[in-house]
């Protein structure tokens, strides 16, 4: 019984770890180009279960069966669907549509993200909301003078009609391998992207909205309070052996 104790307590456990990703997801419900992070859960090793019974020729019991200790959450993941597109009409707005990332500059180096909310700073640089540089296809800072701002499909950014630079978008074939979660709505590569990119359609004007699905977020509540509930009725049980030995001793 007490193994049962054990085994519940780890599923609420496990259940609060997925409701503070929950959390985070829900707080980013309408975040432009946020991605829903998630963990799934993990058995721990099982236990033979041994019988008081009789013992084979060489004087060992034999296993009746496994039994489950518990579980737990495995690393927190990045799910890279698409979001849905909505429109601002905000020409400094883009969405990608397709497996590109915009190419941003930290100060801890070259980022990725999904996010296209873009404004100009006070030196006619295109930058994020967060401050961060917008860089070309070349690597370097993008600049926007004052005009008729109009991007293309393949994000070339052409002020009154004239051709200026080029958005810089990166694709990974595999996100979820090549890229790891870094502050805020950036990612991190840790491997090079594709030299190419053959996957994006850019469009002006629209945001790709958080992908977020709010079933998950319900789900993951309904599994922490079945937890809870399994340890309340591990603990009622425990109870009533404890006073039933005790009455019998």
């Amino acid at each position: 019984m007490i193994k049962g104790l054990y085994a519940a307590a780890s599923a609420m456990v496990a259940g609060a770890n997925k409701q503070g990703l929950n959390a985070h997801n829900t707080a980013n419900l309408n975040t432009p180009g946020f991605k829903q992070v998630f963990t799934t859960l993990q058995e721990f090793q099982k236990a033979e279960v041994l019988p008081t019974g009789t013992k084979n020729q060489s004087g060992l019991l034999q296993p009746v069966g496994l039994l489950g200790l518990g579980v737990m959450t495995t690393e927190t993941q990045t799910k890279f669907s698409a979001g849905a597109l909505q429109a601002t009409s905000n020409p400094l707005d883009f969405a990608i549509q397709g497996d590109g990332f915009f190419r941003i500059m930290t100060s801890n180096g070259e980022r990725y993200t999904r996010d296209g909310r873009f404004i100009r700073d006070a030196n006619e640089n295109l930058v994020t909301v967060d401050g961060n540089k917008v860089l070309d296809s070349s690597g370097t800072p993008v600049k926007i003078s004052n005009g008729d701002i109009s991007v293309d499909s393949s994000g070339r950014v052409l002020i009154n009609g004239a051709l200026t630079i080029q958005l810089g978008i990166a694709e990974f074939v595999s996100p979820e391998t090549q890229l790891q979660k870094d502050a805020g709505n950036l990612f991190e590569a840790v491997e090079t992207p594709s030299q190419t990119v053959a996957n994006s359609t850019i469009r002006q004007g629209y945001l790709e909205m958080s992908n977020v699905n709010v079933v998950d977020l319900m789900l993951g509540a309904k599994t922490y309070e079945a937890a809870q509930k399994m340890v309340q009725n591990q603990d009622e049980l425990l109870g009533k052996t404890i006073s039933t030995l005790g009455r019998l001793a």
